[in-house]
């Protein structure tokens, strides 16, 4: 099975497992590809913000991942709710509606509550009887239990199954074009589950790098409620740089040191990802072509089957 860390970074396209497909994004458009209930593809493009994506913003380090971070949250979004009307049949996909968003928004809400609040206040027990840095890394120790743990749970459930079975089909194909083979089932499934620009590594990341920003904060004293704020305030520079780091190790795979320094994130990925069938590499075939397509013809938003 080929190798992720041996393909020289020429390449820049992401995306992930949306409901029942996957979505991908290049430098100029993004398509989702999702499987109907009549077993057919359904495939939706759209044109990236230029204004963004081709700005000098771009360019700076730091900015440059909170704004992308930014956008492709939206873009995920937007894809997840696209993705879901299509695999339940609905005859006219739309990318809004007010229980979709209240959803996502509970979710958000719930994710910070879940890895930001609870490790703090798990840790604030045991504050007054340690020494901060030993707070630091109990609070870092169960955020980094919960994360897991959280993964392996959903990962249970059928549903979410599937949506992994999807996401290892995105990875497969990426690597498969990153690699210069054509884009054929067959070959596709030749190749490994695993990127080194997963989401899932940029949220390991993220929860590693919490211990060392969050840890100068045991040693003021704040308040408790104080010191909560401070840490939901520092999520979006602790984002960015976890960016900047997965971009660097992505360009530098040849090194063996960065290699070495990856192989946890790259084990994190055979917990979000699943070996993909074949009608899922189809379904992640067509939504990479439509979207090299796409990038090659000048996008207009379109919809086809």
């Amino acid at each position: 099975m080929p190798n992720p860390t041996t393909i020289a970074p020429k390449f820049n396209y992401g995306g992930q497992a949306v409901i029942e497909g996957v979505m991908m994004r290049g430098s100029k458009a993004m398509a989702v590809g999702v499987r109907n209930p009549q077993g057919e593809i359904v495939l939706h493009t759209q044109p990236l913000n230029q204004k963004l994506y081709g700005s000098q913003m771009m360019r700076i380090p730091f900015v440059r991942g909170l704004t992308m971070l930014w956008d492709a949250l939206g873009l995920g979004m937007r894809s997840l709710m696209y993705s879901a009307d299509v695999a339940l049949g609905t005859q006219e996909a739309k990318f809004s509606g007010p229980v979709a968003w209240g959803t996502i928004a509970f979710a958000l809400v719930f994710g910070l509550g879940l890895f930001i609040l609870l490790p703090k206040g798990v840790a604030a027990l045991v504050e007054s009887s340690v020494t901060p840095i030993v707070s630091a890394l109990i609070e870092g120790g169960v955020r980094l239990v919960i994360f897991v743990a959280y993964i392996g749970l959903i990962g249970q459930m059928s549903d979410i199954k599937r949506v992994f079975g999807y996401h290892g089909a995105e990875h497969k194909t990426i690597n498969a074009y990153e690699a210069g083979v054509e884009l054929t089932v067959a070959n596709v499934q030749r190749f490994s589950l695993a990127h080194p620009r997963c989401g899932t590594a940029f949220l390991l990341t993220v929860v590693v790098l919490s211990i060392f920003f969050f840890a100068p904060l045991n040693t003021l004293g704040l308040p408790l409620i104080v010191s909560l704020i401070t840490r939901l305030l520092l999520v979006p520079v602790v984002a960015m740089v976890a960016y900047e780091y997965i971009r660097f190790s992505a360009r530098h795979l040849r090194n063996p040191i960065v290699r070495a320094a990856i192989v946890p994130n790259l084990a994190l990925q055979a917990m979000t990802t699943r070996q993909p069938d074949d009608q899922m590499i189809e379904v992640a075939i067509a939504a990479f072509n439509k979207m090299m397509e796409s990038e090659r013809a000048g996008v207009q938003e379109t919809a086809v089957s």
